[in-house]
């Protein structure tokens, strides 16, 4: 492996304008792809096999033309203090939009509040609702156009007017957070390399390969269902890691230029040496965002290939382009220890013989491993504890900030109607079996009404057959609340008992339905998929670092550091910690997927700093060193560059934080949180301990393992050989 990419390296130092040209060209074409592309839409949360799934599909069937997943929209009115929605000029105005509303080429339905019962006990809110015959993908914006000009003109007669529902999904906003991010990654750059232009290679091409990333999603998200969030989290992986991959090896690089070397030459040697972890631990994150895969949800599955592919290119970007950019750059890039001079007039950055911060910390915790241990779980341990009342739930317009239109009309929706109109659901009977079909259709009614949660219950609603109807149940609690799901359990529970008398089936679905079966898809998918990706990564580590111990190691420091950051996760966005600073205006249920995501992203990060700071150690043992001094050479050449990548990693996920989306914000902090425990006090304190600790047993391989094992060569063994018969060449050209 070290040899094949020290040869890439050099090719790409000697072939720069070739390879240039390579990436320029890709990126061309695929922002030329992006440009032309119709945008994407939002993906819907469908899931194969599910309950509610199966009752969309047979009211495809049975109710033709009904589009049970069209796009919908509640247009919610308010009447002016003092007045009621009752009055005559307020409900000419409400029927002047209602006629305005049905006009649109793909609106399938408009109910009117006054003959549809819509109208608050009180007078003062009222609401219409809009059925579409496509779904909130698929919906032009001439339609929501419509229905945006439908509701100012009712706003200009005096009344509030607001919108809610599929068929205006607020997009995320695109703040400043990102530019900041990636600014604090050129700040954190600077200090690390001492020169701009050693700093502004590895952000140059991280912005080129999520560039690439990026555009080739946007180009591909109509005709693969991706949905916008779907580049967000690419952008957000894709920078982290493309600027953290190119870190390193530009690291080597002058490493290798302060031994000496040329400059060719040290372009190679960073490439098969820094190159060789860079191709691990980008393995580690492919496996891991692929994996999402068995969960079998098709939103999640995108998701993650598509960050996974933006890996990819920032992989072989890091092993190719940055080697043609240090030919480019000549003696402009310095060695090790030296500055630019801008930045320090070309003088040494310290004292020769000094030892650096990462030197000393690591000597002194191979002097109290224990000590250090013992604190370092302890910390994760107390940080962990909040995911003890852990409460799972995806998101609705509830959860929107209140600068958005859809979150007040939620509100006034339940002001005006309770907490539950926002999230009814839609009981299925399917009475094609049944000897009397409107007897079951009453049977199941009135069994519904007697449930405690139950607000209210509308008559059946029969297809033109005959042999199925639509139920719409109303819940007293909030679409996300714990109640809700009990409420949709307990009814698919009394299914049994109803389809025992009545010959009918029972199904419930809806937008509040499937979010319960989108949940418990991902928490029966965790456990298999941790044992899938953490068992593939650690068979891999073994690959690597030739060692049983040093890869349990890790992945049990993977799993303190992910509760840690899930615990924080709850304190913040379910507890409400911190909410204000966070911009956190809702609490509550902590984003189902966000366990099983944080399981896979952050693992496939950590094992990132796993491969960088351990290999180095790794390195130094198989070299001669005695473990413990392995473990101090390790940090001394690798912890000031692992704890630069730590901060830029950071600043890149927090700048996510701002995004006006609640997902995106969760992702983003817990990404930056897992990030911070998993560097700083997994890795930075707990692995040299526990190597200190462990000694020689660290690196124990039984040997039958050790000779069926591939040999990677990570350590660049085989560029010292290389070295060494190039010197033997060299000696026998001089004896002729």
């Amino acid at each position: 492996m070290a040899t094949f990419l020290y040869r890439i390296g050099r090719l790409a130092f000697r072939r720069r304008h070739f390879v240039a040209l390579i990436w320029v060209a890709l990126l061309t074409l695929a922002g030329v792809g992006a440009a032309s592309a119709p945008p994407a839409g939002n993906s819907s949360f469908s899931i194969p096999g599910t309950e509610a799934q199966k009752a969309f599909d047979l009211l495809e069937q049975r109710f033709p033309g009904m589009s049970a997943d069209g796009a919908t929209a509640r247009v919610v009115f308010k009447a002016p203090a003092g007045e009621k929605m009752t009055d005559k000029l307020n409900k000419a105005a409400v029927g002047k939009t209602v006629r305005e509303l049905g006009h649109g080429s793909e609106v399938a339905s408009v109910a009117d509040p006054y003959t549809g019962h819509a109208v608050s006990r009180d007078g003062s809110i009222a609401y219409a609702s809009v059925k579409y015959k496509v779904s909130g993908m698929e919906l032009k914006d001439s339609s929501r156009d419509a229905l945006k000009e439908a509701a100012q003109q009712a706003r200009d007669s005096g009344l509030t007017v607001e919108i809610g529902g599929d068929a205006l999904t607020a997009m995320p906003e695109e703040g400043a957070g990102e530019l900041i991010g990636i600014g604090i990654a050129a700040v954190v750059l600077v200090i690390t390399f001492g020169s701009l232009l050693a700093a502004g290679l590895p952000l140059l091409t991280a912005l080129i390969g999520v560039g690439i990333g990026v555009s080739s999603i946007t180009a591909l998200a109509s005709a693969l269902d991706l949905g916008s969030t779907t580049s967000t989290l690419a952008m957000m992986i894709g920078l982290a890691v493309g600027i953290d991959y190119a870190l390193f090896i530009v690291s080597r690089y002058r490493a290798e230029l302060a031994e000496g070397r040329e400059r060719e030459e040290a372009a190679g040697r960073a490439v098969g040496t820094a190159g060789s972890a860079v191709v691990f631990a980008g393995l580690t994150v492919v496996i891991a965002l692929v994996g999402l895969s068995v969960v079998n949800i098709p939103m999640l599955t995108k998701m993650g290939i598509a960050a996974a592919g933006t890996v990819a290119i920032a992989v072989l970007i890091a092993l190719t382009m940055i080697p043609a950019l240090l030919g480019y750059a000549g003696r402009r890039v310095k060695p090790a220890g030296e500055k630019s001079k801008l930045l320090g007039g070309g003088r040494q950055a310290k004292k020769p013989g000094r030892p650096n911060m990462g030197t000393r910390w690591a000597s002194f915790v191979v002097r109290r491993p224990v000590a250090v241990l013992l604190l370092g779980v302890i910390g994760l341990g107390a940080a962990a504890v909040p995911v003890s009342s852990l409460e799972l739930g995806l998101p609705d317009d509830g959860s929107q900030p209140t600068s958005t239109t859809q979150r007040r009309a939620y509100d006034l929706l339940s002001e005006g109607f309770g907490a539950g109109f926002n999230g009814p659901l839609m009981v299925v009977v399917d009475a094609k079996g049944s000897a009397h079909p409107k007897t079951a259709f009453s049977e199941v009614g009135k069994e519904i009404k007697g449930f405690k949660d139950v607000v209210a219950v509308t008559p059946a609603a029969p297809n033109k057959a005959g042999d199925t109807a639509i139920i719409t149940v109303v819940p007293k609690s909030k679409p996300s609340s714990k109640s809700t799901e009990d409420l949709v359990h307990a009814i698919r529970d009394k299914g049994a008992d109803i389809t025992a008398k009545t010959d009918a089936k029972l199904l419930v679905t809806g937008s509040t339905a499937m979010n319960i079966d989108v949940s418990q898809r991902l928490n029966d998918a965790l456990l298999p998929y941790l044992a899938l990706v953490v068992g593939l990564a650690f068979l891999l580590l073994i690959v690597v670092f030739r060692s049983v111990l040093v890869p349990l190691k890790a992945a049990l420091g993977f799993l303190l550091s992910v509760l840690a950051a899930l615990g924080a996760v709850v304190a913040v966005f379910q507890w409400g910690w911190l909410s204000g600073l966070m911009n956190v205006q809702q609490t509550g249920p902590v984003m189902s997927m966000m366990p099983i995501f944080m399981v896979g992203v952050v693992f496939g990060l950590a094992m990132d700093y796993e491969v960088f700071l351990v290999t180095r150690m790794r390195e130094a043992y198989v070299h001669g060193e005695k473990p413990t001094q392995a473990v101090v050479t390790g940090f001394r050449h690798g912890a000031r560059v692992v704890t630069a990548a730590a901060v830029i990693m950071i600043a890149v996920f927090s700048g996510f934080i701002g995004s006006s989306e609640s997902m995106v914000k969760m992702i983003g902090f817990g990404l930056a949180i897992a990030v911070f425990f998993d560097a700083f006090i997994v890795r930075m304190a707990i692995v040299p301990a526990v190597l200190a600790l462990l000694g020689k047993r660290a690196w124990w391989l039984p040997k039958w393992l050790d000779r069926i094992l591939p040999n990677v060569d990570v350590e660049g063994e085989g560029l010292r050989a290389l070295a060494a018969d190039g010197k033997e060449d060299e000696r026998e050209l001089v004896r002729v």
